[in-house]
């Protein structure tokens, strides 16, 4: 094959569920799914055998397990939401950089950002790699 067919097939810009426009409205619609605390929405984004690790809390599930594991996420948190900041797209890959609030048990109101990491296939997520502070989250009121 031509090198050059070869270089334009490999910087040509990616179509259909994966490439990174799609990839933007595909994020914009599970991340509403996350603020709306819809288990079932969220998982349907995930492909088959997904993995979902949390890097800050030490967490890691994958496949059935991600079902109950996010809906103990929000019943341990039944207020939380999430704001997005920036969003990087590119074709199978989204970055996403958030804020998070939620009350504690003590009644305080906080607050803690993070960046998700998706990799994706057939527009369906592979992997949510969870980075944040959560760890030492800002009081926003108590």
């Amino acid at each position: 094959m031509n090198v050059n067919v070869c270089a334009r097939a490999i910087l040509a810009p990616m179509t259909g569920d994966d490439a990174a426009a799609s990839l933007e409205r595909t994020i914009a619609r599970y991340n509403d799914a996350w603020n709306a605390h819809d288990v079932d929405a969220i998982v349907r984004f995930h492909a088959d055998g997904m993995v979902f690790e949390n890097h800050t809390a030490g967490e890691r599930v994958e496949g059935d397990q991600i079902r109950p594991h996010v809906a103990r996420i929000f019943e341990n948190w039944p207020d939380l939401a999430f704001r997005g900041r920036r969003l990087y797209a590119r074709d199978g890959l989204v970055v996403s950089e958030w804020t998070a609030t939620a009350t504690d048990s003590a009644g305080r109101r906080l607050e803690w950002d993070g960046v998700d990491v998706f990799p994706f296939r057939d527009g369906l997520i592979l992997r949510k790699d969870v980075y944040s502070s959560s760890h030492r989250p800002r009081l926003v009121s108590d």
